[in-house]
C-alpha cells in the first residue's frame, strides 16, 4: 500500500503511516479534494469505483486523494487528477477543512482536506480502477439531490461543495 502524511490540527506534519492503518486508527492526515467546474457553472462529479476501500459506488467531487510523503499538495492534486480522470488543468487552493467520519466497514476518515478548484470543458478519460462513472451537474440539482438522497454522496463532498460554488 502507500504511506500518507499524519498532521496536527494546524496541518503540521507529525509523521508518516501506511494509508489503511491510518484509516483504521482514525489518525488525522493530509488529503486534498478537487472540484472541476465547466464554463456553464456545472460541477464534474465522479462515481467512485465499487472496489474502493471505502465509499465505493458513491458520487463525489471530481477527484480526491492523499499527497505522498515529500510531495506538495498542488503537485499531488495534478498527479491524481491525471491518474483518475485522465486530464489536467490549472488548479487553485480555495479553502481547507477538517472532518471525522466512521464508516460501516470500520475505517475512519479523519482528514485535513485541502480543497482545489479548476475549470475544464472536456470529457474525462476514466481510470476504471478508481472511477465507475461521471457527470456534469448544476448547483440547483446538487442542492436538491443531496437533500433528497444524501446516501448517494460521500460525506466530505456534502460538507464542501456549497463552499466551492460560493468561492467560484
Amino acid at each position: 500500500m502507500s504511506d500518507i502524511i499524519l498532521v496536527d490540527e494546524n496541518d503540521n506534519q507529525i509523521g508518516i503511516m501506511e494509508k489503511i492503518e491510518a484509516h483504521e486508527k482514525g489518525l488525522l492526515h493530509r488529503c486534498f479534494s478537487i472540484f472541476i467546474l465547466n464554463s456553464k457553472g456545472e460541477m464534474m462529479l465522479q462515481k467512485r469505483a465499487d472496489g474502493k476501500y471505502h465509499c465505493g459506488g458513491l458520487w463525489t467531487n471530481t477527484c480526491c486523494s492523499h499527497p505522498k510523503p515529500n510531495e506538495g499538495n498542488k503537485e499531488a492534486a495534478h498527479r491524481r487528477l491525471k491518474e483518475e480522470m485522465g486530464f489536467d488543468c490549472e488548479l487553485k487552493e480555495i479553502f481547507n477543512f477538517t472532518y471525522y467520519k466512521k464508516f460501516d466497514n470500520g475505517l475512519i476518515e479523519h482528514e485535513f482536506d485541502h480543497v482545489f478548484i479548476g475549470n475544464y470543458d472536456g470529457d474525462p478519460e476514466l481510470n476504471s480502477d478508481e472511477v465507475s462513472d461521471w457527470q456534469w451537474v448544476s448547483p440547483k440539482y446538487l442542492d436538491k439531490d443531496t437533500d433528497s438522497n444524501p446516501n448517494k454522496y460521500t460525506y466530505w463532498f456534502v460538507l464542501a461543495y456549497k463552499r466551492v460554488f460560493q468561492n467560484n
